[in-house]
């Protein structure tokens, strides 16, 4: 007896299941691939082989569907820092390895990142983003909270703090993902920039 034929795999890229999460996984390949300019929820639905109308459901417009998208970055990034963090290292040792996770992502996510520290103009997702960037910025605020009381760094408001640590992160980040260091370069530039931040440019 002829063995049976075997099965032919689904050739269409969708077939049922969580359209939301399809869509939102389809539309970061193409933001990835082509840039934000070439999002449409048009083709993405024809992409999944479903009715043009179907990302209706999910997402009233483009708009809303970056919004979604940022705020699947910034979840994605607050758990990393949450993996990496250690609250039980000195702040210097803690703040390195933060860094490090915040570059890796940046790196990795460039196209991402610049999403979500897009300006947004949707209304409705203003709460949303807010909270998510909180809860990003949350885990350098309460390594710097924690060095405070431990007296490791001087007195003042953590959020201040917060900021001048943060967008010197950020700017390393931004000169890795834009070329002008590689990747390489930039890790091995975090603990320096570290130490500038706990010890000042002042001679000791």
């Amino acid at each position: 007896m002829a063995p049976m034929p075997a099965e032919k795999p689904e050739t269409r890229p969708y077939h049922h299941g969580d359209l939301r999460s399809a869509l939102l996984a389809a539309a970061e390949r193409t933001l990835r691939d082509k840039g934000s300019a070439s999002l449409s929820l048009r083709e993405l639905a024809r992409d999944l082989g479903v009715s043009h109308a179907a990302p209706g459901r999910h997402f009233k417009d483009k708009q809303a569907l970056l919004n979604a998208l940022a705020l699947v970055g910034y979840d994605r990034m607050a758990e990393a820092l949450e993996a990496a963090d250690e609250p039980g290292l000195p702040l210097q040792d803690r703040l390195t390895v933060l860094a490090r996770t915040y570059l890796g992502f940046a790196i990795d996510n460039a196209e991402l990142l610049e999403l979500m520290y897009a300006r947004k103009h949707e209304p409705d997702a203003a709460e949303q983003m807010a909270a998510a960037i909180d809860r990003t910025v949350g885990a350098l605020e309460r390594a710097v909270a924690a060095a405070q009381q431990r007296g490791e760094i001087v007195d003042g408001d953590p959020e201040h703090l917060t900021l001048v640590v943060g967008t010197s992160l950020h700017g390393l980040a931004s000169l890795a993902v834009t070329g002008k260091f590689t990747t390489e370069a930039a890790m091995a530039a975090v603990s320096g920039l570290v130490h500038h931040l706990m010890y000042g440019l002042k001679p000791r």
